[in-house]
């Protein structure tokens, strides 16, 4: 490997190179000079500005939580899709082609009017180690894309999500495989929601510590097929998600929600512990099976071997109508309806 300092530095050809960004310095430049398999190192500190990944297998490291990016000035702005968009990091492909194997770790994206990590049209991105804090939307969202994984982060007060991972957020369509994506190990504090998985299928978010946000876990669904679900939420932390939200055209208000469903079918929710996640809502309670902002209902959804204690104004809920949903080996003090305890 070479290690190149600066961002105007040549490498010899075919070599992986490691583009070392100081502070004041364009992280732009280095990721626009860099080929498949370079890496790009951010030095610690705070750097200003956007940043658009376009080439696979890039990585963009810093030296953890104490390199941090966050919003142009004035006196440093220079004209980018990503940062005219609100957004912190952005890795985009195209509909003819993905970007593949990008990395993003050990740095923190803060205030970002948008989104601190948005990618689109990507496989195989890796976000670890990542802070996203106190952004105007989701702290780390992707759409149209496959195989992402997002372990180990910290997604904290931001305005919407703090990890959020859809089909596509500009039109109506049916739930997209993900081929196994992965939510693990982060902690997701102060958003509205920690985790929101929006017509999407095949992947699981599993190991997560979630608290003080409106609500936990979101899956959402519709009437569009393929449905949302096919998924695993799993061993899980849940706690204390009582922040108030008032409600908006898709959702009623938001306070004391664990994990709630709406018109997903074939999830299975096992092993998690959710406790004291109280509120007056109709999306309140430990686990709760809600129907869609459309009406579509929970189909063969399975919730099982869940502790459950505290939560109002139940630790199990079903306020649906779908079919096949089953509750077992749950330890859990109140239900609705009652039975399932």
């Amino acid at each position: 490997m070479v290690i190149v300092t600066g961002v105007g530095a040549a490498a010899p050809s075919g070599a992986a190179t490691t583009h070392t960004v100081q502070l004041g310095e364009s992280i732009q430049a280095a990721v626009d000079a860099a080929k498949p398999g370079d890496s790009i190192v951010l030095a610690e500190g705070v750097h200003h500005g956007s940043v658009r990944i376009t080439t696979s297998n890039l990585t963009l490291r810093g030296q953890g939580e104490g390199t941090v990016l966050v919003p142009a000035t004035a006196a440093t702005r220079a004209d980018s899709a990503c940062a005219t968009a609100g957004n912190g990091i952005c890795v985009t492909g195209t509909a003819a082609k993905t970007v593949d194997g990008v990395t993003i770790r050990g740095l923190t994206l803060s205030g970002y009017k948008k989104n601190g990590l948005w990618a689109t049209r990507t496989d195989r991105l890796e976000v670890r180690d990542v802070t996203a804090e106190k952004n105007g939307s989701w702290g780390l969202a992707q759409e149209r894309s496959t195989r992402g994984v997002f372990r180990n982060n910290i997604a904290r007060d931001n305005a919407e999500s703090g990890i959020f991972v859809a089909n596509t957020i500009d039109r109506e369509g049916g739930a997209i495989d993900t081929h196994g994506a992965v939510i693990r190990d982060n902690t997701l504090t102060g958003n509205r929601i920690g985790v929101t998985v929006r017509r999407v299928r095949n992947l699981s978010v599993r190991n997560n510590t979630i608290s003080a946000n409106c609500g936990g876990v979101f899956v959402v669904g519709d009437e569009t097929k393929p449905w949302a679900g096919a998924m695993t939420i799993r061993n899980n932390y849940i706690f204390e998600n009582n922040k108030f939200c008032p409600g908006n055209s898709r959702l009623p208000v938001i306070q004391g929600t664990g994990i709630v469903l709406t018109g997903s079918e074939q999830t299975v929710v096992r092993n998690n512990l959710v406790r004291n996640n109280v509120g007056s809502s109709p999306l309140s309670g430990g686990i709760v099976l809600f129907q869609s902002f459309v009406g579509a209902q929970n189909v063969k959804n399975r919730v099982e071997n869940n502790v459950l204690v505290g939560n109002k104004s139940a630790d199990l809920a079903n306020r649906g109508t779908g079919t096949g949903n089953t509750f077992q080996r749950n330890t859990c003090e109140i239900s609705e309806p009652t039975g399932m305890c």
